[in-house]
């Protein structure tokens, strides 16, 4: 696994990959405790296809990523991770209008989106509490809903130009889980 950091309008990001598959984002490193700092490899060059869809998300929010992920997580949580990926830039979703998509409750989606190794990939902070932002990878007040608000302002011009997409979400294809620990 390489790891490197990656300048942003918000602060460096931390992105891990394999095998030109991106593995893991850290969008705050200098917070990463316990096993996500154990896992740091030292920093390599990050690779050019890698800058390049980083750079063209940060210049314009449309951009479509389409770099390879390998994601490791439930069924349930790869079920969210497909809804989450076909929330349109500048259009967020709440916790419990996902959880109802599928069929399961606003807290199991929110710990999905806790869960989510891959974020602006995966972009999870369009997903927002019914009153208010909701929480961000397990922050409720600090940098990383900083993070998450300054990912809504950045893709927000969009909603006025883009149309209102369908009250239901049809999930995108993910690869299917490296290993499946369970079902909710």
């Amino acid at each position: 696994m390489n790891y490197s950091q990656l300048p942003t309008p918000f602060g460096a990001i931390g992105v891990f990959w394999r095998d030109h598959q991106l593995t893991r984002v850290l969008l705050a490193p200098e917070l990463a405790t316990g096993p996500a700092l154990a896992q740091m490899p030292a920093r390599a060059a990050t690779p050019a296809w890698l800058s390049a869809e980083m750079e063209a998300y940060f210049a314009d929010p449309r951009h479509h990523f389409s770099c390879a992920i390998e994601l490791t997580g439930t069924v349930f949580q790869h079920r969210v991770w497909a809804m989450i990926a076909a929330i349109p830039p500048g259009c967020p979703r709440t916790y419990g209008a996902l959880a109802e998509a599928l069929d399961s409750s606003a807290r199991a989606v929110g710990n999905a989106c806790r869960a989510n190794p891959v974020p602006l990939r995966i972009p999870c902070h369009r997903v927002i509490a019914a009153r208010g932002l909701g929480g961000f990878a397990g922050d409720r007040s600090g940098r990383l809903v900083a993070i998450k608000r300054w990912l809504l302002d950045h893709e927000a011009s969009l909603s006025r130009e883009q149309p209102r997409p369908p009250k239901r979400l049809a999930p995108l294809e993910l690869p299917r889980p490296s290993e499946a620990r369970g079902q909710q």
